[in-house]
């Protein structure tokens, strides 16, 4: 090889090497773009202890125990921002429990303990999950219906989750949701609650379930409502 063409390959492998830096430099500087950036955090500062009332319709906070809770883990305790959890009484019907979980940064690598997961995981059996709808301050909103059953223990359930803006049905959506937030470059907050009473008679109990969600979105600050209820 002649010191003439020695020298124009050597031209060629540097001009090569400046193309790939550039185009790795490239792939790079769009992924840092596409990284989520925004936050949506609709609790922000405010706790749920504060927000939400203790006195709802005619059911009054009574204790925070009694109420079935994810697994105790190190993946359990880093999912939530907040966590609170009340049961509430009447005077004639069986108490009412109530679990908030909130998350402030709900991006993907996080889960939302929905109770398909962890009510298996205190050993209940899980009827089929119905979509019912509830009317509350005005609009309607779908939430999820569900029996779980042990031992000594039925219990009927209704639940539902926001992220960011959206109110995901099913896991499946949840994790789109957060996938489509995430390309938009925003990072979501999620908040998931769930009322429960026990009792054999699904029907009266969703009724009462129903009612006691709906007097609670009412009896919530305007502000507010939409860590609970999106808005979209």
């Amino acid at each position: 090889m002649t010191p003439d063409a020695a020298d124009e390959l050597g031209l060629g492998m540097d001009r090569r090497k400046m193309l790939l830096g550039l185009l790795f430099a490239s792939s790079a500087g769009v992924s840092f773009a596409r990284q989520p950036r925004q936050r949506i955090d609709y609790l922000g500062s405010i706790k749920l202890d504060s927000l939400i009332p203790k006195i709802v319709g005619q059911w009054k906070f009574a204790t925070t125990s009694g109420l079935v809770v994810p697994p105790e883990d190190n993946l359990a305790s880093g999912l939530y921002s907040q966590l609170l959890t009340r049961v509430y009484v009447d005077s004639e019907n069986p108490p009412i429990m109530l679990l908030i979980a909130q998350s402030a940064a709900q991006t993907g690598l996080l889960q939302i303990h929905r109770p398909e997961f962890c009510y298996p995981a205190g050993g209940f059996q899980l009827s089929p999950i119905a979509q019912v709808t509830i009317r509350a301050n005005g609009r309607a909103f779908t939430v999820n219906q569900l029996t779980a059953t042990a031992p000594g223990r039925i219990e009927q359930i209704l639940y539902w989750t926001r992220v960011g803006n959206a109110m995901p049905a099913t896991w499946a959506q949840q994790r789109l949701t957060t996938a489509i937030d995430s390309l938009k470059g925003i990072i979501p907050d999620a908040v998931l609650i769930r009322v429960s009473t026990i009792g054999a008679d699904g029907e009266s109990a969703y009724a009462r379930l129903a009612d006691f969600v709906a007097k609670m979105i009412d009896a919530l600050p305007d502000a507010t409502r939409r860590v609970f209820v999106s808005r979209a």
